[in-house]
């Protein structure tokens, strides 16, 4: 079987494919961790020319987090994003990402995110609210991550994964440039919709 073993769709109901159930190996998970970037995604989709979806992801990115289930106001997070690794399958559309006209990745080398408030809203849910910042600014961001569950892995190391998604408007960001159809509408959607898959490592 592969890495990603999915149910085969059935002919009894002809409901979509899922992944298999979750692990949960802790009862508690509290404590520090680093986020595996091999095994994890932070991604983000846009409409484009009013049609169709363009989805992309960043490939360089590091992150820890606190993670106290006594107390969820005192967990935290930090995820650090190199703003040049951005890959949409393009290589021309990712050279203009990392231009002027967008992310300006020669003078803007990072995106940052640093938690202010973390609640846990659920109790498979935990909603984080911090400072987003890109291209130099900073505003605040919230977002809502579901647990997908714990597990230690062939290597002995303790994981806990989350997986959580966001809506922001770029211009907000100072991410402006745009073209206009000449059928109606823009090139390039004002709406981005952040998507995060995190598959973290327990280091104390």
């Amino acid at each position: 079987m592969g890495l990603f073993n999915r149910s085969e769709k059935s002919a009894d109901t002809g409901t979509t494919a899922v992944f298999d159930a979750p692990t949960a190996h802790l009862a508690d998970i509290s404590g520090e961790y680093v986020i595996d970037a091999s095994h994890s995604r932070i991604g983000f989709s846009a409409r484009h020319a009013m049609v169709t979806t363009v989805r992309g992801s960043f490939g360089d990115f590091e992150g820890t987090a606190h993670v106290d289930t006594a107390n969820p106001s005192a967990s935290s997070a930090r995820l650090v994003i190199k703003t040049a690794s951005i890959d949409t399958g393009s290589a021309d559309r990712d050279g203009h990402l990392r231009s002027g006209d967008f992310f300006d990745a020669d003078v803007n080398p990072e995106i940052t995110f640093t938690t202010t408030q973390v609640e846990r809203v659920e109790d498979d849910v935990w909603r984080l609210t911090g400072d987003l910042v890109m291209k130099g600014v900073s505003k605040s961001v919230a977002i809502d991550f579901e647990s997908t569950g714990s597990a230690v892995d062939p290597f002995g190391n303790t994981r806990i994964g989350f997986e959580g998604s966001t809506s922001i408007n770029r211009k907000d960001w100072g991410l402006t440039w745009n073209a206009a159809l000449e059928t109606g509408g823009v090139l390039v959607s004002e709406k981005i919709k952040l998507e995060f898959d995190v598959s973290a490592i327990k280091s104390a």
